[in-house]
């Protein structure tokens, strides 16, 4: 677990303030400020199409917010060029919602093609090697010559989990990672998100509508609602302490239904 020191001691790897995005009438963001910690796992819950995904583009460069600011390991992403973004980007792993593995690669060339792209100079062993373990990280040390279509959906999570793990990012980003999930594996795709962080050390935001995701990866939740966080903080104090009653309403459908 992270460091128990006062939140605001600790370094901040992301920074938002006043972020807008809208989409003609359609307002996602409304003036959003949220901070991400180093070692930290923070949960953005929310309802489908409240804008959590929007956030996570914003962030990596697909989307481009209207107003607002975001900083990224220090850096301010409006004031980088393609070059200087391209290289930020290799920092911060994102982990799509569909896994999004290349159909006619095995899992191995899926895993060697952002690495030879984005590393030079590396030999086949050393290739090998960091596959390998990572293939290992995930629990799929025997999938390596496997085909995408011949793996299951919880196999093709962890394998893009892998894929993004690849390059040593500091930032993970989940986007619905237990999305269309049986229960057993939701626990085990869970347990894996919480393992990456103390395994290799990263900050992570997970995207997410699944309370039992957000209970068991996030030291932290910041809920959103009407294109702003209304609640941040602990998983209990977040729904005990919440003044909007539909969150506690979004809790009781949850657990108590």
């Amino acid at each position: 677990m992270p460091s128990e020191m006062h939140k605001d001691q600790r370094e901040k790897v992301v920074k938002m303030r006043g972020l807008k995005k809208s989409f003609d009438e359609n307002h996602v963001l409304m003036g959003v400020d949220l901070d991400l910690y180093k070692g930290e796992n923070l949960v953005v819950l929310g309802k489908s199409g409240s804008g959590k995904s929007v956030l996570i583009k914003i962030m990596v460069g697909l989307l481009e917010q209207d107003e607002g600011s975001i900083e990224i390991l220090g850096q301010n992403t409006s004031g980088l060029s393609l070059k200087e973004l391209n290289k930020l980007r290799l920092k911060v792993g994102f982990s799509f919602q569909h896994s999004a593995l290349y159909d006619s690669m095995t899992v191995k060339e899926n895993l060697v093609f952002p690495l030879t792209r984005n590393v030079k100079g590396l030999t086949k062993k050393e290739i090998d090697k960091k596959v390998d373990e990572l293939l290992e990280a995930v629990g799929l040390p025997q999938s390596a010559n496997q085909m995408p279509s011949e793996l299951s959906g919880g196999q093709k999570k962890r394998i893009g989990v892998a894929r993004t793990l690849i390059l040593n990012p500091e930032i993970m980003l989940y986007d619905e990672p237990t999305a269309g999930l049986d229960p057993i594996t939701c626990v085990e795709i869970n347990n894996l998100i919480v393992q990456v962080r103390e395994q290799f050390n990263t900050s992570s935001i997970v995207i997410t509508h699944d309370l039992t995701c957000a209970k068991t990866t996030g030291d932290r939740m910041a809920v959103l609602l009407d294109g702003q966080f209304k609640a941040v903080g602990p998983f209990e104090e977040v729904f005990t302490q919440a003044s909007d009653q539909r969150i506690k309403s979004f809790y009781d459908y949850n657990f108590i239904k």
